[in-house]
């Protein structure tokens, strides 16, 4: 099936160091993603009713390669919400990089909004990989395209008029 996959990035910021770090650690994760048994094990874990972290289960030890820390506290501490935690998160440069994995709930409960919001507050990340379902079927028999959709909706984001401090999200879809 493939991992779906895509940058949404502001105008101009190829030049920036912790952008070229940041889709170096992408592609890692992309090609490992990418392998015929991962793809297996989330097939075997993307089923009705599965938890997220039966996904993460399945990316943690290339997480902890790529230098990504397991719900790393304290990074929301200046906030109004300072018990905020990402899934993952890694420092790179002079900035960070939050990861965040999605499952079931990932547009019907606006997850995908959420993870952008964090990362938006976040003074310690101006990076955001999310990894979200391509399809999930639902208990009534649809099937929700939650990568194409979420890509459209976070792409608004990286139109000018509309930026916020994100300043790429590298999207997966498993």
């Amino acid at each position: 099936m493939g991992i779906d996959f895509a940058v949404l990035k502001k105008a101009d910021i190829e030049h920036l160091e912790s952008f070229r770090r940041a889709n170096r650690k992408a592609e890692e994760l992309r090609l490992y993603l990418e392998q015929p048994d991962i793809q297996q094990k989330i097939r075997e874990r993307h089923v009705l009713h599965a938890s997220s972290a039966a996904i993460q289960e399945v990316i943690l030890t290339k997480a902890v390669e790529l230098g990504f820390e397991d719900e790393k506290k304290g990074l929301f501490a200046n906030t109004k919400v300072p018990g905020l935690t990402p899934d993952y998160y890694c420092r790179i440069s002079d900035t960070g990089i939050l990861l965040e994995v999605e499952r079931g709930k990932t547009t019907t409960n606006n997850m995908d909004l959420l993870d952008l919001w964090k990362c938006h507050i976040c003074e310690q990340a101006a990076y955001l990989f999310l990894l979200v379902p391509q399809a999930r079927p639902s208990a009534n028999g649809r099937v929700l395209r939650h990568f194409q959709y979420v890509q459209k909706r976070l792409g608004v984001f990286f139109e000018p008029k509309n930026y916020v401090n994100v300043n790429a999200v590298h999207l997966f879809g498993y």
